[in-house]
C-alpha cells in the first residue's frame, strides 16, 4: 500500500538551502532504492537505528517543499520528518525488516532531472543489521570529522551525537553488458517460412549479429548466446546471460501463424503470473546459490530468500516493461506493429530473476510479405537500428541511469 505523508515545519530563511521537491521508493534486486529530488546539492548523513528498526536520513541545510508520496514496497512501512535545527531536516523511515545500507550517493542533474540523493538498502539478517546500528556507521557527504547536535527521534541518548568521516561519491559508471539471444538453432529450425521455406534460426542469427555490431560501435559490451548454427536449451540461454552478468537480455525471434495475413512486430516480457510461479519455484529449491547475481542464499532463512526472490522478480519485471515500452516506441517509427504490441507471456528465456529481459518477435514468416522483408539485410538493419535506439533510451532513462 502506498504511504502518504506530509512535511510540516517552518521554512529556513537561508536562501542557499536546498529544497527537496520529491521522493520515490522503488523495489530493487534484494532491497529498495530511495531517491530524494532536490533543486540543489545538499550534505547528508544516513544511518540505521534500532528499537524500533529505522533508517535515518539527515538532510543538511535543506527544506521540504510539498507533500511527498512513496511507492508500494515490502521494506519501508512509514515515513516521518523532523527538524535537527532551523536549517537541517531529518527523515525517518520505519523498517519492516532488517536491512543494510548498500550505498549512498548524490547524482548531479541530467536532462530533465534535478539533483538526486540515492540510498540503496538490502535485506539482511538480524545479526548483520545489529552490527551496523548507530551514527558511527553513517554514510556521509562530509569529508571531515564533525559532531552535530541532533534532536533524536528516539530516547536512545547514545544516538544524540555522532561523527562521520566517510566520504561517499557516485560509483564509477560501468560499461553496460547486453546479451543477445538468437532464437532456435541446430536441430531446432524454429518457424519455417510458408512460401520461401526460410528458417527462423537463420533470420534470428543474422539479426543478432547485425545488432551486436551496431551496439559495440556505441560502446556496449555485447555477447551472443550462439554465434553459429547450434542448439542451446532455453534454460542454458538464461545461464549464459547470468554468466556474463548481463544488464539486459534480448531474445530474438520471428513469429508464425495459421492466418497467413497475420503480420507485424511484437515485444514480449514476462507476465506477472508466470513471474510469480517462477519465484515460487525458485524459492522452493534446496540449492539457493546463484539465483540472483551470484548471491549465495544457502545461509539465509526461507523468509529472507522468499523476500529477495520476490523483490528481484518484481524489479526485473518493471525494468523489462520499461525497456519494452522504449522498443515499441522506436520500432513503430519504421515498421508495422501488431495491435497491443507489448505482450506478456511465460517464455522460459525471460525468467532470469536478476536480469531485465524482453523477447522480440520481428514479424511473421507465415506472411509472404514479411518473410521476404526478413530475408533482406537492409530490413534487418532497420530493425537493428531501432532496437539499438531503444536500448540507448532504456539506459539513459533517469531511473536506470542511476544504477550505473
Amino acid at each position: 500500500m502506498a504511504v502518504l505523508f506530509v512535511f510540516v515545519f517552518g521554512w529556513s530563511q537561508n536562501v542557499s538551502a536546498a529544497t527537496i521537491t520529491n521522493m520515490r521508493i522503488g523495489q530493487q534486486v534484494s532491497g529498495v532504492r530511495i531517491v530524494l529530488d532536490a533543486d540543489k546539492k545538499f550534505d547528508y548523513d544516513v544511518f540505521l537505528l534500532n528499537n524500533p528498526k529505522r533508517l535515518v536520513v539527515d538532510a543538511l541545510n535543506s527544506k521540504i517543499k510539498k507533500t511527498l508520496q512513496s511507492s508500494k514496497n515490502n521494506i519501508i512501512s512509514s515515513t516521518r520528518v523532523g527538524e535537527l535545527n532551523a536549517s537541517d531536516k531529518r527523515v525517518v523511515f520505519d523498517l519492516q525488516k532488517p536491512v543494510l545500507i548498500k550505498q549512498v550517493f548524490m547524482l548531479s542533474p541530467q536532462t530533465n532531472t534535478s539533483w538526486r540523493l540515492v540510498v540503496d538498502l538490502v535485506v539482511a539478517s538480524e545479526r548483520d543489521f545489529s552490527s551496523k546500528i548507530g551514527a558511527k556507521y553513517a554514510f556521509s557527504s562530509q569529508s571531515k570529522n564533525k559532531s552535530l547536535a541532533i534532536k533524536s527521534a528516539s530516547s536512545n541518548k547514545s544516538n544524540s551525537w555522532f561523527s562521520s568521516s566517510e566520504k561517499v561519491s557516485r560509483p564509477k559508471q560501468k560499461q553496460k553488458i547486453i546479451v543477445l539471444d538468437p532464437g532456435h538453432g541446430g536441430k531446432d529450425p524454429g518457424a519455417i517460412g510458408a512460401y520461401g521455406r526460410t528458417y527462423e534460426k537463420n533470420i534470428t542469427l543474422a539479426m543478432g549479429k547485425e545488432l551486436k555490431g551496431i551496439l559495440e560501435k556505441k560502446g556496449y559490451k555485447v555477447y551472443l548466446t550462439r554465434s553459429t548454427d547450434i542448439f542451446i536449451p532455453l534454460r542454458q540461454r538464461v545461464r549464459i546471460a547470468q554468466k556474463y552478468k548481463a544488464d539486459l537480455f534480448v531474445s530474438i525471434h520471428a513469429d508464425s501463424a495459421v492466418n497467413k495475413n497475420a503480420k507485424g512486430l511484437s515485444v514480449y516480457t514476462l507476465s506477472e503470473t508466470a513471474s510469480d510461479k517462477e519465484a515460487a519455484a525458485l524459492a522452493e529449491r534446496e540449492n539457493k546459490v546463484d539465483i540472483i547475481g551470484g548471491v549465495d542464499f544457502s545461509e539465509n532463512s526461507k523468509e529472507i530468500n522468499d523476500i529477495l526472490i520476490s523483490l528481484s522478480q518484481t524489479d526485473c519485471r518493471n525494468k523489462s516493461s520499461k525497456f519494452a515500452g522504449y522498443m515499441v516506441g522506436e520500432m513503430k517509427k519504421s515498421v508495422k506493429l501488431v495491435d497491443n504490441t507489448h505482450r506478456f507471456a511465460g517464455f522460459a528465456v525471460l525468467k532470469a530473476p536478476d536480469i531485465p529481459s524482453a523477447l522480440l518477435e520481428m514479424g511473421y514468416l507465415s506472411n509472404r510479405q514479411e518473410e521476404q522483408l526478413l530475408k533482406q539485410a537492409s530490413y534487418r538493419k532497420k530493425l537493428a537500428n531501432s532496437a539499438s535506439a531503444a536500448i540507448d533510451r532504456y539506459f539513459n532513462d533517469p531511473e536506470i541511469a542511476a544504477l550505473y
